[in-house]
């Protein structure tokens, strides 16, 4: 087993991939500077790393996907449940999950998200970017 990184996505994306239709890794599609410096870290470290995204659920560096749109205050029960599941099934094989946020700005879907998981006693909250290693 071993230990992963993960991020909440974010609003700020690459605005010119909107209308392509073009699919792309979440380091090219998320353009937020706290983002941006959290992936730039876990590469600069060699560490496995995913953004959890409100639509996609877990998203890891090799996967591609669409620009889109989606708020985690509209993620209904039905859509938090699928995420749940997506988030169980795909962190399963990780003994540690570090999931990096800033406290400011942690919307209660991802604490709600943390705290159901059933992998909840693997999952490490880290609000600094020194504690990637």
């Amino acid at each position: 087993m071993a230990r992963i990184y993960v991020t909440h996505c974010t609003r700020k994306k690459d605005e010119r991939l909107r209308t392509t239709g073009e699919a792309v890794s979440p380091d090219v599609l998320y353009t937020a500077k706290p983002t941006q410096r959290f992936m730039a870290q876990c590469k600069a470290k060699g560490v496995r790393w995913a953004i959890f995204s409100d639509l996609y659920g877990v998203w890891f560096p090799e996967v591609r996907h669409h620009w889109y749109e989606k708020d985690p205050g509209t993620v209904t029960d039905t859509e938090f449940s699928a995420l749940l599941g997506d988030f169980d099934d795909k962190l399963n094989s990780y003994s540690e999950i570090c999931f990096y946020y800033n406290p400011g700005r942690f919307h209660p879907l991802y604490a709600q998200l943390l705290n159901r998981s059933a992998l909840a006693d693997r999952v490490m909250r880290i609000t600094h970017l020194w504690e990637i290693a």
